[in-house]
């Protein structure tokens, strides 16, 4: 993969297993040689991965809403910063630039992020990895919850086994390069035929 986009908090969490897990993530996308894309901001862990990729010399390139820079946290050090319209535009232009998708922990806005390309992974609007780096366990209760929607029919097993979990960051990105695009019947072209 040239290019992964991490969504992460805008917070740091309670932990600093959280700040360490994204500094982490952030030194070894840079030893790797692959650019890192993310929301742009300078607070959280989207910081604390940010810096930790620019001191290790990583390609980076922000997405972030015009109307946080009147906040003052989009970062000032990046390779590049996009500035967009709004939350949606800001997903768009981050799926485009990405060949994959990393969650770490965060908030109601990571996981928007995070299920959006979930959900484009299923109706086969993109055909790149997926994955959750389950820092701490942060992710236990999630993945239980996909297990039981699995269980109970709304969502199908091949596309559960297309959700990529690892709890280091070696380890989930060997498992997105190896990512095999799923190729199923759609349940849209199954509607039209009836």
């Amino acid at each position: 993969m040239e290019s992964v986009c991490v969504f992460c908090g805008s917070s740091s969490g309670v932990s600093p297993v959280y700040r360490d897990a994204a500094r982490s993530l952030g030194h070894y996308l840079a030893k790797e040689g692959i650019r890192l894309v993310y929301g742009g901001a300078s607070v959280g862990l989207m910081g604390e991965l940010a810096d930790a990729a620019l001191e290790s010399g990583a390609q980076i390139t922000g997405v972030i809403p015009s109307f946080f820079s009147r906040k003052e946290i989009a970062h000032k050090g990046l390779t590049e910063l996009h500035f967009v319209d709004s939350m949606h535009e800001r997903k768009l232009k981050m799926a485009a630039l990405s060949g994959g998708f990393i969650a770490l922990p965060g908030g109601y806005g990571t996981m928007d992020e995070f299920f959006e390309m979930l959900t484009w992974t299923q109706l086969d609007l993109h055909q790149k990895p997926v994955g959750l780096l389950n820092t701490n366990g942060y992710f236990d209760l999630l993945i239980r919850f996909f297990d039981h929607m699995t269980g109970e029919g709304f969502v199908r097993d091949a596309h559960r086994q297309a959700l990529l979990c690892a709890d280091n960051a070696e380890e989930l990105l060997e498992m997105m390069n190896k990512y095999q695009p799923l190729r199923l019947e759609k349940w849209l072209k199954r509607i039209k035929e009836t």
